[in-house]
């Protein structure tokens, strides 16, 4: 056999995109299509036998389309065109359609361009191959430079160039030119094209324009499964779930069965939703359709199971992609931190970095929000410094997080630079450092941001006023509390729950029992449990009994099981020393079947959390810890300090017992920490209650006897000790 002229290298316009010695694979491929050898050595076989009839009877376009068809790489590619180039016939628009069309499907974009360009006078079909390519990888804007480009030509577009064409408008998106491309579609006479008004229904849909692509939906003579799939999916990306819904419901009713791209639209808006039965249902359909493993439909049932609560259902499907994507990662990150597995997302947000997979903006904001949980001020630390370090650090949003995120870590200042260096100020960054500090009870500088914020033109939002009403609430600014909230309208806010039970605590904690009771009388909504409960908080602090009472029953007929209502009141019957009804309310809460969340105490040591619960000895260094206790309470036994033995009766749980009150779960934590730290190195505490009077009184004291800053954070807010004084000034 002669060799192949592919074995030295030719001379053509692409001669540089081939090797020197290769495998034709025409010769590989030759005995499937069952000829003796390649196009070459077939003519000269004809030759010698002098039977021209075959020669002339050869198909060399079903030959070469055959082979187009059957590559897998480009080489292949490239070594057809080589031939085509040799025997003189790449001017053939049906082979050259073909090639374009194959780059296209093997991804190789730039090569089917560089052949179309070669190409003297394309027509539609190879138009189409072309604008097909760059809408199906998403290189939108080029699709559409290559349609307009057609248009100057006088090359009139088919059935098969609009829908790519509309595709394209909608990924840009560029409103305007879809809709010119809609027009010329009524002129080229389109309008009953059930291909072609599809693109039509999804291009409007894309473009946030869901009542346009009904009305071109309603006017379908035919609807088969991408109809109603492009208005499922448009009412899910607009967000409309419960119409997308409707709409799938009223697909199945016309016998249209779904395809897996309806389906993730389905499951999508169940999600959103957050209709987890339902949900259940489409993936079982998803199951009996065998389509369990597509991966669209693994990032929706990802996204679902993870929004829901469900987070380790989650994860076994998340675990199921050999391979995830960004989304898929952002699915399980952030449903992890939203659904309290704060720590879990942390080391996936870690794994994730640690591949160098590229992060996004709600991928760096999940992570900071599980930073905000965790409470870990190194963590927070950390991930301020990977934030400072990426492309991420000018976004607004992400931003805003790291405030809020510094803020719940128990470092306001932080909170405050990260504030200081973000560039676009909007109306998210201006909250999150009021709240930030409303969160701290540094009141005074609330307020004053506040003003900063109006002079930078900057209006205020509902989270603003919350902010500030917070701020004043723990700084007891009664005044300028309830000033802010009467304002609230000059800027069209409507109060809502948050803000009235804020301000109905700001009078009840102040002592203004009347006119807080009084102010709720007159609420324009019905007043919710948040409201009630501050005021029977208050009425506790004051030993108000029979306003407390009231206040109880309006929480008992709203939540009758939830168990903090009991223990409010069973506290306030407490403080009164009331203990027949104390008694009473310790009865109806076991007949209930209601028990306490018991108390504990988190400390965090080197970037590492400790947990500490009331007289907990299950800890290794034990011994050393209540030896620091006994050392403590000798010490601020000589300093004067007189226990309030009133503090042992303030929640109903295991706390309450205990015969002493150096034991409280806050009390351990400081002492491991004192033990386990460098002298003058700040200790930060959470704990899951609100302090009691005793151990805040007792705490201020430490942190000046032991010359330390101790930052506790309890159910309500942050208390900053240090000197013997706390930031809160006993207001709390």
């Amino acid at each position: 056999m002669a060799s192949s002229p592919l074995l030295t290298r030719i001379s053509h316009p692409f001669s540089s995109l081939y090797p020197t010695k290769i495998t034709p694979f025409y010769l590989a491929t030759e005995q499937s299509f069952k000829f003796p050898s390649t196009p070459f050595n077939f003519v000269k076989h004809l030759s010698s036998n002098d039977n021209p009839t075959i020669f002339h009877n050869f198909n060399f376009d079903s030959f070469y389309a055959n082979l187009i068809d059957n590559s897998s790489h480009k080489i292949n590619i490239t070594q057809v065109h080589a031939k085509l180039l040799l025997l003189g016939i790449q001017q053939n628009g049906f082979l050259v359609s073909k090639l374009v069309n194959a780059a296209v499907n093997l991804g190789e974009i730039s090569y089917a361009r560089k052949v179309f360009d070669k190409f003297p006078d394309p027509d539609v079909f190879l138009w189409n191959a072309i604008i097909r390519g760059y809408s199906k990888y998403n290189l939108f804007a080029s699709a559409v430079e290559m349609y307009s480009r057609m248009q100057v030509l006088w090359v009139s577009p088919d059935g098969y160039t609009l829908p790519h064409v509309l595709k394209a408008c909608g990924g840009i998106p560029s409103f305007r030119m879809g809709q010119q491309v809609h027009g010329q579609i009524f002129r080229l006479g389109f309008e009953k094209d059930v291909f072609v008004q599809n693109g039509v229904v999804a291009f409007y849909a894309k473009c946030g324009k869901i009542a346009s692509a009904k009305v071109v939906f309603d006017r379908l003579e035919i609807r088969n499964v991408v109809s109603w799939t492009s208005m499922i999916s448009g009412y899910a990306q607009n967000g409309q779930p419960i119409e997308a819904l409707r709409f799938f419901d009223e697909m199945r009713s016309t016998g249209v069965m779904p395809d897996w791209i309806a389906l993730v639209s389905v499951i999508r808006a169940h999600t959103d939703v957050e209709d987890l039965e339902h949900g259940k249902s489409i993936h079982s359909c998803v199951i009996k359709m065998g389509l369990e493993l597509e991966p669209d439909l693994l990032i929706a049932l990802t996204a679902m199971y993870a929004k829901c609560g469900q987070v380790m259902v989650a994860r076994s499907f998340f675990n199921l992609v050999k391979v995830p994507n960004l989304i898929l990662w952002n699915a399980m990150i952030s449903g992890y931190a939203k659904n309290g597995y704060a720590e879990e997302a942390v080391k996936l947000f870690r794994d994730m970095i640690s591949h160098n997979i590229k992060t996004d903006s709600i991928t760096a904001r999940s992570a900071v929000l599980a930073c905000a949980q965790v409470g870990s001020f190194d963590l927070a630390r950390w991930m301020d410094n990977y934030i400072s370090k990426s492309e991420h650090k000018d976004d607004v949003f992400v931003n805003s997080a790291l405030i809020d995120m510094f803020a719940k870590c128990g470092n306001v200042d932080m909170a405050r630079m990260v504030f200081n260096r973000t560039l676009d100020k909007d109306v998210v960054v201006w909250s999150s450092m009021i709240v930030g500090y409303g969160l701290h009870g540094r009141g005074r500088e609330a307020l004053d941001l506040y003003q900063l914020m109006k002079q930078s033109g900057v209006s205020p939002n509902a989270v603003t006023f919350l902010g500030l009403l917070t701020a004043c609430n723990h700084s007891g600014l009664v005044e300028d509390g309830w000033q802010l909230f009467h304002c609230m309208k000059d800027y069209g806010i409507e109060p809502r729950h948050q803000h009235y039970s804020c301000l109905v605590d700001l009078l009840g904690r102040s002592g203004y029992l009347d006119q807080a009771y009084d102010f709720i009388m007159n609420m324009p909504i019905e007043p919710g449990v948040s409201v009630w409960g501050a005021l029977l908080s208050a009425c506790k602090i004051h030993r108000h009994v029979t306003l407390g009472e009231y206040a109880a029953e309006r929480l008992f007929s709203l939540e009758s099981y939830n168990t903090g209502h009991y223990v409010q009141l069973s506290n306030l019957y407490a403080s009164a020393r009331m203990w027949d009804r104390v008694a009473k309310i310790r009865v109806l809460m076991r007949e209930k079947g209601l028990s306490k969340d018991l108390g504990y105490s988190l400390i965090e040591i080197n970037g590492k959390l400790e947990a500490f619960r009331v007289g907990d000895k299950s800890h290794p260094r034990s011994k050393e810890i209540f030896e620091e206790l006994e050392s403590l309470e000798r010490r601020l036994k000589q300093a004067g300090f007189v226990p309030d033995r009133n503090s042992s009766l303030h929640d109903l749980n295991e706390e309450e017992m205990e015969e002493t009150l150096c034991n409280h779960s806050e009390r351990l934590a400081i002492a491991f920490g004192l033990i386990s730290t460098a002298q003058g190195t700040t200790l930060r505490i959470t704990k899951n209650l609100r302090a009691c009077i005793n151990c805040h009184s007792a705490t201020k004291l430490i942190s000046k006897l032991v010359n330390r800053e101790i930052i506790v954070r309890d159910a309500n807010r942050f208390h900053h000790f240090k000197d013997g004084v706390c930031s809160c000034g006993d207001y709390w």
